[in-house]
């Protein structure tokens, strides 16, 4: 089955719209929306097939992440069969010594064309290569065109939640409260699995010790970083997702066989999913996002971790619906305005992954070194430094 990635679309519960990637993108100011690290938040994921299909759900069904929304199928790739070459015969012998017509089918092994031989005898005949359906017997060329059956292209639900709206022939848009936890990189696909807290506190490093037979089948959550030998042991024992503060980009080379460079990530064929909740290196994962992860094991999630970091920004998440009536016993405040006291992340060095929040708006453009006018901000890092940074090198964090 073909997989195709999906949009994101985010609704705080007030209705505010929030972090988006993907197909369509919806944005609530002029600033690039950051991570989005919340316990109650409305999710809409754009489930679309790469070409015109069937629709298998309607609006208000209920689905889960192994549930096909929706079911295209892709033309078999066209084979040619050399007739003339094979038997020995002029091109425009072949129609007539063909058993077949356009539009048959054929299996591999069939007999599909026979010369007459000499006095019934020394007979020769030609095979099919593959299985599919004749499209065309050339007297030109003395070659049939086989097709071969076509490819079912699936795209499924990814997320426990509602049919909000159907697209038709394409797909349909999926809507879920949720807890949500975005990273600022990952790596592997979507996957779904039981979130499980393996680090005692947002410090601790993910070795391979950690790893245990009984996590097949669990989204792991570590601390600072995860190791080699970690990433090793996880998938040999069938873990399908990880979550941490950070990586070593020379392990995750390592692991992956390849430098990622700037491409979009999330099409590694490996069977695990990284998501790395603060940057490159071991870095401690945020206090908030560790203690709502903690507060999220147990539960079944989704996870995926497709990242872009350039034009259609695309971050890597975990998605945990909640029951609705544990939404309205604690409904958060989400920020994604740029304004005085919202919580960021520098996403450029000489500050790259550090948190603060933002103390200050001047009117005023600053020149760079380059000769640039920006626009920026003052922010208080959480090591208690005042500096000032282009707005467009920070990420607002959406706080609970």
């Amino acid at each position: 089955m073909i997989r195709e990635r999906q949009g994101t679309r985010v609704d705080t519960p007030a209705g505010k719209i929030g972090p988006c990637s993907g197909e369509q993108t919806y944005l609530a100011s002029a600033y690039t929306p950051g991570l989005t690290v919340s316990g109650d938040i409305v999710v809409k994921k754009i489930r679309r097939l790469p070409i015109k299909g069937e629709v298998l759900v309607k609006q208000g069904d209920h689905v889960a992440p192994d549930t096909v929304l929706a079911r295209a199928m892709l033309p078999g790739p066209l084979q040619t069969l050399k007739l003339a070459e094979k038997l020995g015969v002029e091109a425009r012998d072949v129609p007539s010594i063909f058993k077949l017509k356009a539009g048959d089918t054929v299996e591999k092994g069939q007999v599909v064309a026979e010369t007459k031989g000499l006095f019934g005898m020394f007979k020769s005949s030609v095979t099919a290569d593959y299985s599919g359906v004749i499209e065309s017997i050339s007297e030109v060329t003395g070659n049939a065109l086989v097709r071969e059956p076509s490819i079912p292209v699936d795209v499924n639900g990814y997320i426990h939640g509602t049919v909000a709206q159907v697209i038709p022939e394409e797909g349909a848009i999926i809507e879920t409260r949720c807890a949500m936890v975005q990273g600022i990189f990952g790596v592997g696909g979507e996957r779904h699995g039981t979130i499980e807290i393996v680090a005692k506190d947002p410090s601790e490093t993910l070795d391979a010790q950690h790893i245990k037979p009984d996590h097949r089948g669990k989204i792991l959550v570590g601390g600072s970083g995860v190791t080699y030998e970690a990433l090793q042991r996880a998938t040999e024992l069938g873990v399908v997702g990880l979550i941490v503060g950070g990586v070593k980009d020379s392990d995750l080379i390592k692991f992956l066989g390849f430098d990622i460079g700037v491409a979009i990530t999330g099409q590694e064929n490996i069977s695990l999913t990284l998501l790395v909740t603060e940057g490159f290196g071991f870095l401690n994962m945020a206090q908030r996002t560790f203690e709502l992860l903690k507060s999220l094991a147990g539960k079944d999630a989704s996870l995926n971790g497709a990242t872009q970091i350039r034009a259609g920004v695309i971050r890597p998440e975990l998605i945990v619906p909640i029951a609705e009536e544990v939404a309205q016993a604690h409904v958060k405040k989400e920020a994604f305005l740029l304004e005085i006291g919202v919580p960021i992340r520098v996403i450029r060095e000489p500050y790259f992954g550090r948190l603060g929040k933002v103390t200050g708006l001047p009117h005023q453009l600053v020149a760079l070194e380059s000769g640039t006018e920006v626009r920026v901000l003052n922010a208080k890092l959480d090591n208690g430094e005042d500096v000032t940074v282009p707005r467009a090198n920070v990420e607002i964090m959406a706080s609970e």
